[in-house]
């Protein structure tokens, strides 16, 4: 089995979330998902678990952290283009996520906007000149 991740999400309306990553691309595998949690495949190597909070705490004690107002995480996945990063933004909205909760970051060479989910979980989208991040062009000056 190659190296994957699994990024367990916690949920308050499963339905909802299945459809709102459904509107960004994400793949439900019917396989591992039921009542409480849902599979939603974003590439073969990364799948959100979409989890029921009653499913959630047979994994942990910890207290389920209302991501609307604190954030535990920011996610990031990185995306083929400038366009790209503009759409999948544009695709949350229209989903019913928030556009832009952190600032858009454009250094050029590097581009990034963030959404959140119906939750208020925070996912960042970002693309890298291929050249910058293969190592063929240095940087010459990143901002903080």
């Amino acid at each position: 089995m190659s190296k994957m991740i699994f990024v367990n999400l916690p949920v308050t309306d499963l339905a909802k979330s299945m459809a709102f990553y459904e509107a960004l691309g994400f793949t439900n595998n019917p396989q591992f998902t039921n009542e409480n949690a849902a599979a939603m495949a974003w590439s073969d190597e990364i799948v959100v678990m979409l989890l029921t909070h009653d499913f959630w705490k047979t994994f942990t004690s910890k207290a389920i952290p209302n991501a609307k107002e604190s954030a535990q995480v920011l996610l990031c996945v990185s995306m083929d283009s400038r366009e790209a990063v503009d759409a999948i933004v544009g695709d949350a909205k229209r989903a019913g996520g928030a556009p832009d909760p952190t600032p858009t970051q454009d250094h050029g060479f590097m581009y990034g906007r963030s959404f959140e989910d119906p939750d208020g979980h925070i996912w960042e989208t970002m693309w890298m000149d291929p050249k910058v991040a293969a190592g063929e062009m240095p940087v010459e000056h990143i901002e903080a």
